[in-house]
């Protein structure tokens, strides 16, 4: 209950300096600017506060900053600020004549003060805990990468308090140079009581060794921390969440449900609707190109995987002179002679998928998400992969994360596909909408030509 309450006086600080510094802002961008206080610039520029907040509670951003780098805090912060600004830009387009320049300079006094405050909530804490002494001792426990991760984050939490005085193993024969000690040691230290706090990382390895030593713990005044390492399971998005009372752990979720689902299908909305509008031109350019090229139909349409491993009909332009839908579907190799004169322009750069904008529309395929694969791919990969499933917790997408980093095109080698779907489940366990926004924007200058796309 300490920790959680110590958390939550640093939001609460947090929460507060922000407003001071949205409100420092606004007072300058008014003497600035000269603007007149009344009742409709007054509640349209107040209104970034309310936006402020809203956007910090769909990102998570007043979550716990231990252990987080001051750098990924301020990045966090010009995030937040960069999306808050847009919103509140847009919103202000309809109601009000407060110009651009107006909005910049609200901007940059909120970067500016925000980021300032942000440094001094840590220079406050942290000057706190050295002159009244009130920094808590902890000490991690374990042999796993995730616990030598964790003594390293609890390394860059001093500000918050805490001390982290060792790593300790709990094997015998340790190594001096990553261990402080071995279980030996931590009795010895939580029986001298300058121990606040323990961090177990439990693995498969010491189940029996674990429960040991919270029986020993349970004879002190240490407060006990398990961290579990689930048999180095791929973790999705997880979180603990409580049952009545019954802590539990969601190993294979994601982050895109409720607001953020309806967030996601609204910007997906918009997005595909206003690319439809745009492109129908080319749309219709190319369905007579292919007409001109080949015989058959401009679109094809294939079963995949999409949402929960759900089937869906997958629209793109017809790129080849076959139509390959069936359980074996071979995919497309340099030369491919199935693939037509027009087929291989469009493959290269792309413009196959843009059919895909209706699938969107339709609402079984995301603007941004793993792409679909082919049922035979999908039931050929899921047996040589683990956790290949996985990518199918979220809707397929047009682009993604592993199209940016060039994980694209035929995949010759398993380790192609591993590397693809390595991006897929880190596009879903790091969901954000700012994520599908950097995504979308680097698809446009990286992700459309690509040599590996026959």
């Amino acid at each position: 209950m300490a920790s959680r309450l110590n958390a939550s006086y640093v939001s609460i600080f947090q929460r507060f300096c922000d407003v001071v510094a949205i409100y420092w802002s606004l007072y300058i961008v008014f003497k600035i600017n000269h603007l007149p206080i009344n009742n409709q610039t007054l509640l349209a520029l107040l209104s970034i506060v309310s936006i402020f907040q809203l956007i910090g509670g769909l990102t998570d951003f007043y979550r716990s900053w231990r252990g987080i780098s001051l750098l990924n805090e301020l990045i966090s912060c010009f995030k937040n600020i960069s999306l808050s600004i847009i919103i509140f830009y847009l919103i202000t387009l309809f109601f009000t004549n407060i110009s651009l320049i107006v909005v910049l300079d609200l901007f940059v006094c909120l970067v500016l003060f925000m980021g300032t405050l942000r440094i001094g909530v840590r220079l406050t804490y942290s000057l706190f805990f050295r002159l009244f002494d009130k920094s808590k001792n902890v000490i991690v426990i374990g042999d796993s990468v995730k616990a030598k991760k964790l003594f390293s984050d609890l390394n860059t939490s001093k500000w918050t308090g805490y001390n982290p005085i060792g790593l300790f193993s709990f094997k015998n024969n340790y190594n001096r140079l990553d261990f402080q000690g071995d279980i030996d040691d931590v009795v010895k230290k939580v029986k001298s009581n300058s121990i606040g706090k323990v961090y177990i990382v439990i693995d498969k390895y010491n189940l029996k060794e674990v429960e040991s030593l919270l029986e020993m713990l349970a004879d002190s005044t240490c407060s006990t921390i398990i961290i579990p390492d689930l048999f180095n399971f791929n973790f999705l998005y997880s979180r603990v969440e409580d049952i009545n009372g019954t802590p539990v752990i969601p190993l294979f979720d994601t982050r895109i449900n409720g607001i953020n689902n309806f967030l996601k299908r609204s910007a997906d909305i918009c997005f595909a609707s206003i690319i439809l509008l745009l492109i129908s031109p080319l749309l219709v350019f190319i369905s007579i190109a292919i007409k001109l090229n080949s015989t058959g139909p401009v679109f094809f349409k294939q079963i995949r995987y999409g949402l929960n491993g759900k089937s869906i009909l997958v629209y793109k332009f017809r790129t080849m002179s076959v139509m390959e839908n069936g359980t074996e579907v071979k995919q497309a190799v340099k030369n491919d002679p199935r693939v037509t004169s027009v087929g291989r322009i469009l493959r290269k750069t792309s413009l196959d998928e843009l059919p895909q904008f209706f699938n969107v529309i339709i609402g079984n395929m995301s603007v941004v998400g793993p792409r679909p694969h082919a049922v035979a791919h999908n039931e050929e990969y899921r047996k040589l992969i683990t956790g290949y499933m996985l990518r199918h917790k979220v809707k397929p997408g047009i682009t993604g994360l592993a199209q940016i980093k060039g994980w694209r095109g035929e995949t010759d080698t398993l380790d192609k596909m591993e590397k693809r779907i390595e991006c897929d489940l880190e596009y879903i366990r790091t969901w954000s909408i700012l994520l599908d926004i950097k995504i979308i924007f680097l698809t446009i200058f990286h992700g459309f030509i690509n040599k590996a796309a026959y």
